[in-house]
């Protein structure tokens, strides 16, 4: 079923969750290139997978309308910018993608927090 058709899917909401699949999926590519990149690279590689797994978690937890998404909403920005800054330092290209993914990911969570 598309996001569409679910009745209290509709604006900030299906952005965020649309963000929050992105960044999933930038995070675990990411992770995936930092994995051959050597130690320098361990933080960046353990943030994606822990932003990875919190995005996800985020958007299934909007889609079924839950209690605890706007307190997992506040935590998902913050974990998505402690990862962007990180990835920012690189000068991969994987992490400068991932970066700005991140980055639009953290309004659209915090604008869920706030809401």
């Amino acid at each position: 079923m598309a996001l569409t058709q679910i009745d209290h899917v509709e604006g900030t909401m299906e952005e965020c969750i649309d963000n929050c699949f992105e960044a999933a999926q930038a995070c675990e590519w990411c992770a995936d290139e930092c994995a051959g990149e050597g130690e320098e690279m361990a933080e960046c590689l353990r943030l994606c997978r822990d932003v990875a797994d919190l995005t996800t978690l985020h958007a299934r937890f909007m889609v079924r309308q839950s209690n605890y998404s706007a307190d997992l909403a506040e935590t998902c920005a913050d974990a998505c910018e402690e990862c962007a800054d990180e990835c920012e330092q690189h000068d991969e290209e994987h992490c400068q993608v991932c970066a700005d993914v991140l980055r639009e990911c953290v309004e659209t969570c915090r604008e869920m927090a706030s809401s």
